[in-house]
């Protein structure tokens, strides 16, 4: 992320996205009834009310809309901004009218706040110290292998396959089975791995990863160079990714990546919950309490519930977050795109790790 100007006396900042992970931080930071201003096209008509509808033609512009919602388009990586125009030329005549912008990597736009809450700041700045590529993985066993892309919002899961091996008292028949099993995950590998040149590592359970890692240095180089790891863990597939997330194996190689400290997060709060020593709590009204004592160690925020509740409950729940920051407490909004996010959702969207207990 570019930062070009940031102005809190103003309220806005004027930042650019460089990458899909831009994307996803401002999906999360710019919130309904923001401003956001930015080049665009609108089509115009035309100032004869004889003219043909033909002639109405569209033209670049400078607009500012105030958000009534987003769209995550991750089919053409943009962001759809659709709002009401509060700024425009006077010759366009359209204040007040609705308008979608669409942004996109490499182009710059001011959002305007009335209120600039630390933790979104915070992200901004982060995001635009960031500077390491997405991590590659494939998780694989002899009955499957995924390949997914870890970024900064989650899981991407590009694509995987079945195959069971034959038994190791068919030696020939599953080494042939091996290879070609082999051929098809480097194939698929290859096709993730080369637009984004991206570290890869390897994990799964057992010898078979330890192969396969062979294999790839054996008949791509190119792949080769770029592997970091490769690491064992219970299970394959998806859920081996999870696991190896979870588990922290992956924690030396992932420091710029924001999902593994969500998940670590969780993993924090579950555990302090299983132990019932009253130091983590969930739900809306009991994190409100906390916060209103000062308890709040770490704020957890599912990211749909930010974006997606009613105006009510978005002020009550920023004012429990100026609240937490005020008594130093840190917030982390977590994405609902992998499992720690949807797990928070379960329990209501809003919990807190406490600095104390609370009865």
């Amino acid at each position: 992320m570019k930062i070009f100007r940031i102005d809190l006396k103003k309220g806005f900042a004027k930042v650019m996205p460089e990458s899909l992970d831009d994307l996803w931080h401002l999906y999360n930071i710019i919130l309904e009834k923001d401003e956001v201003h930015a080049r665009t096209t609108r089509q115009t008509k035309p100032d004869d009310q004889y003219a043909r509808p033909t002639k109405a033609k569209r033209v670049p512009v400078n607009l500012g809309v105030q958000v009534e919602k987003m769209f995550w388009d991750r089919i053409l990586n943009r962001l759809r901004i659709n709002g009401i125009v509060c700024e425009a030329p006077e010759k366009l005549s359209i204040k007040g009218s609705r308008h979608t912008i669409n942004v996109t990597v490499n182009k710059p736009i001011t959002i305007v706040k009335k209120r600039w809450l630390k933790h979104q700041l915070d992200r901004l700045k982060k995001a635009s110290r960031i500077t390491a590529a997405p991590l590659t993985i494939i998780s694989m066993d002899d009955e499957e292998y995924c390949v997914a892309v870890l970024r900064q919002y989650g899981i991407e899961t590009k694509i995987g396959e079945r195959s069971k091996l034959p038994g190791k008292l068919e030696a020939e028949k599953r080494t042939k089975a091996k290879q070609l099993f082999f051929k098809r995950a480097l194939k698929s590998l290859r096709e993730t791995w080369v637009p984004l040149h991206s570290p890869i590592v390897i994990i799964g359970p057992g010898f078979i990863k330890d192969d396969f890692a062979g294999y790839v240095k054996n008949e791509a180089k190119d792949v080769a160079a770029s592997i970091i790891g490769v690491k064992g863990v219970n299970s394959a597939g998806l859920s081996g990714i999870q696991e190896s997330l979870r588990s922290g194996i992956l924690s030396n190689m992932l420091e710029h990546v924001r999902v593994a400290d969500e998940m670590n997060a969780m993993e924090k709060f579950l555990a302090r919950l299983g132990k019932g020593k009253n130091n983590a709590t969930y739900g809306f009204s009991d994190v409100e309490k906390a916060a209103n004592y000062g308890a709040v160690e770490k704020l957890l925020v599912a990211d749909s519930t930010l974006r997606e509740t009613t105006d009510e409950k978005r002020i009550a729940l920023e004012k429990i977050m100026k609240t937490v920051e005020e008594a130093r407490g840190e917030i982390m909004v977590l994405s609902t795109e992998h499992e720690a996010g949807t797990k928070l959702l379960s329990l209501g969207g809003v919990a807190a790790l406490l600095r104390f207990p609370l009865l």
